[in-house]
């Protein structure tokens, strides 16, 4: 009796063979996590250390928005000597406003540079 008859003693004769195109697959998946945790530290370790050095930067005072409030009124009211168009800009960009809708009882972050002059 020379063939082997038993499943498990036939396996161990056999070998694993990779094509060319089955070794870049493999290498693609092996990389995969490794280039989605790269891309996950590039998006957001750079948003979060621009956002602590910009928030360590700044100081400010905040203002509670009332009826008829808007942006330029607000900025107006804070900064009467400075253009409106930029203390809107920093007022935004301080309190990550995507729109100029406001809502009452709304707490906004006031700029350091322009809460002297209130």
């Amino acid at each position: 009796m020379t063939a082997i008859s038993h499943p498990v003693l036939a396996a161990r004769h056999t070998r694993l063979r990779l094509t060319p195109r089955g070794r870049r697959v493999l290498a693609f998946v092996a990389a995969l996590p490794a280039v989605v945790a790269i891309t996950f530290a590039l998006i957001n370790g750079g948003s979060a250390i621009a956002s602590r050095d910009a928030g360590a930067a700044e100081s400010f005072s905040t203002v509670t928005v009332t009826y008829g409030d808007t942006l330029w009124s607000i900025a107006e009211r804070v900064a009467p000597t400075a253009d409106p168009r930029d203390v809107i800009d920093s007022i935004a960009r301080l309190n990550a406003l995507s729109g100029g809708t406001l809502s009452i009882g709304e707490e906004l972050a006031i700029p350091a540079e322009y809460d002297a002059a209130q």
